[in-house]
Order: structure tokens, then sequence, then C-alpha cells
């Protein structure tokens, strides 16, 4: 028996059983995206918008009052400076990182949205796939940070197989095309060739803010802005990068097996 055998009976399972049985997803005291409370926003003030790197936070020419910036937070890479030089509190660090929507609208604040009830549907062939879903990542020109939350989905902690979800290196075997990175001028024909050679059902996960909106580099001379406009996107989950939990709730998203925890911009308390 080797020594790394023993040591793991020795020890026992080191799996997190989250999401299945609500124990700990491994993000206590994470930061992630700000909250934004608009009614606190102070008339005059574009502290939130002066400091935002990616114009997430951006105030409309035709405003009169200026009071309340346009918040889309498909363009936020969480780094936190609206919250810290926001003098009314508008905005606050938050630890929500569960930011996986089907509609892009979702991401943009949108008072009255927010306040929409809506049933969360899936189609009856996501609901065959319940149990098991193969994926295949392309990178589409990211930093690499995404990637390295990627891996961390098959570390003893978070075991992504115990959910019956695997990766896959053949786009013929995948059902999930999951892409991060903006998608750049020489990875968007090998992109769209991985996504005509996947069967169908299948579907697309825009993987970081990158993939969701260009992020830091968007719409330069050498990538686009994103998936939108490229490939149908299913689920778009923001992040700089997004953590391996908000990974796995994207993913449990595609068939069911997670809800969606933020419309109109407004995040779940």
């Amino acid at each position: 028996m080797s020594l790394w055998t023993w040591f793991g009976l020795k020890e026992g399972s080191a799996s997190t059983g989250w999401p299945l049985t609500g124990d700990d997803d491994g993000q206590h005291g994470v930061l992630g995206m700000p909250r934004y409370e608009p009614a606190r926003c102070t008339p005059g003030c574009e502290a939130c918008a002066e400091a935002c790197p990616t114009r997430a936070i951006v105030f409309a020419p035709s405003q009169q009052s200026r009071a309340r910036p346009q918040v889309d937070w498909g363009r936020c890479i969480v780094c936190q400076r609206c919250a810290e030089v926001c003098p009314s509190g508008a905005f606050t660090p938050s630890e929500a990182w569960a930011l996986g929507v089907r509609e892009r609208s979702d991401l943009e604040w949108d008072e009255a949205m927010s306040e929409r009830i809506v049933r969360e549907v899936v189609e009856r062939e996501r609901r065959a796939f319940g149990r098991s879903l193969h994926i295949r990542h392309v990178d589409a020109g990211s930093c690499n940070g995404c990637e390295s939350e990627l891996q961390a989905l098959d570390n003893p902690f978070y075991n992504l197989h115990r959910l019956g979800i695997f990766f896959t290196p053949s786009p013929r075997f995948a059902d999930v095309l999951l892409v991060t990175g903006p998608v750049t001028k020489a990875m968007r024909e090998p992109l769209l060739a991985t996504w005509n050679a996947m069967p169908t059902p299948r579907w697309v996960v825009a993987t970081g803010t990158c993939a969701v909106s260009g992020g830091m580099t968007g719409g330069n001379y050498a990538c686009a802005t994103g998936l939108d406009g490229i490939l149908p996107v299913d689920i778009y989950l923001p992040g700089c990068p997004p953590n391996p939990a908000a990974l796995i709730h994207a993913l449990l998203m595609i068939v069911g097996r997670a809800n969606q925890r933020i419309r109109g911009g407004q995040i779940e308390r």
C-alpha cells in the first residue's frame, strides 16, 4: 500500500457535501459581487463611476439628476473599488458569488425587473441530463484566471465527478461548451468549429466577465466583447474569475438542479 493510499484511508473523504447536503461551499469570507442600494446614492456624486475600470457603473449623458448610475454586473470584475470609494454606502461588499443568469439583462440593474417573480422553467431535454453532463472547455483568450478556478473543480474538496459532471477533450462527446475569455480574433474560428462539432442538444456557458462582456480588454483591435453575437449563450456567469462554487451552481442551473439568484441586477439576500 502506498503512503498516499494509507493517508487517504486514514483521513477519510475530504469532499464537501455541498450542494447536495448544504455543507460548506468553501467560500465563507470570500468577497463576491458588491451590493447596490440606489436609494443611498448622493446626488452629484460620481465616485463609483470614476473608479470603475470596466464601465460597469456609468451615468447616462441624458440623466438630469445624475443621482443614480446605471449598473451592469456583467461588466464587473469584482475589484471592490466602487465599495471602497462610495461615500454613502450605496455600494457595499458582499459574499454574493452565485451570479449565473439565463438572460443577459438580469445582470443589469432594473428595479422593476428585480421585483418580478419568475418561475424557473427547464425543458424536458435538459432534465434528461440531470444526472450527467460532459463539458468541453475552450479558452478563447482568457488570462488563465478562470482556468485556475476550473482546475479546482477536480480537487478533492469540490470533486466535480460526484455530481455526475465531467470534462471531455472531444466536442463530439460534450453536452456543454464552457467558454472563457473575450473571444480573440484568432480563437473565433476554433470556437465555432468546436460548437459545430457538438451533438444536439447542446448548451453554452459564458464563463467569467470576459466571456460575458469582454472584461478589461474587450472591443479592442484583437478581440470581441464576449460571446453575444457569436454563439447562443444559455448561462452568463460574471466574475473575475468566478469561484469553483459559482461554476458548479451555473452548471447545475443548466439541468434545473439549481435556481437563479439574481434578477434585474438585484442579488438575493
